[in-house]
């Protein structure tokens, strides 16, 4: 009997646990890493973004960086920035530059 209700408890610990990491995995990079500095729009203009200096991707000499130069600032940061190279993958900072562009 005590077996039986030790192996229970374990099973629904186990199953709380793997429900509240799958509900905390970011499925959008930009939400979960950018977002509260740029802003929802890219605009910089979140509290964070304002005390950190955050960038307006609609501004002038962000629009004129190529995707590489942005993908540059997203994996090594750049002034307040922190570099994303091994927090995120190739695909989720590529992706990103697309965005940001979508922003734009």
């Amino acid at each position: 009997m005590k077996f039986l209700y030790a192996a229970t408890l374990s099973a629904v610990a186990i199953f709380c646990m793997a429900t509240v990491s799958h509900a905390q995995a970011p499925t959008n990079p930009y939400a979960a890493k950018c977002q509260m500095c740029h802003g929802a729009t890219g605009l910089g203009d979140t509290p964070a973004g304002k005390m950190m200096g955050a960038r307006a991707f609609n501004a002038p000499d962000v629009i004129k960086q190529s995707d590489s130069d942005l993908l540059t600032v997203i994996k090594s940061g750049k002034g307040k920035m922190p570099a994303f190279a091994g927090k995120l993958t190739d695909p989720e900072m590529t992706a990103l530059v697309a965005y940001i562009r979508k922003l734009q």
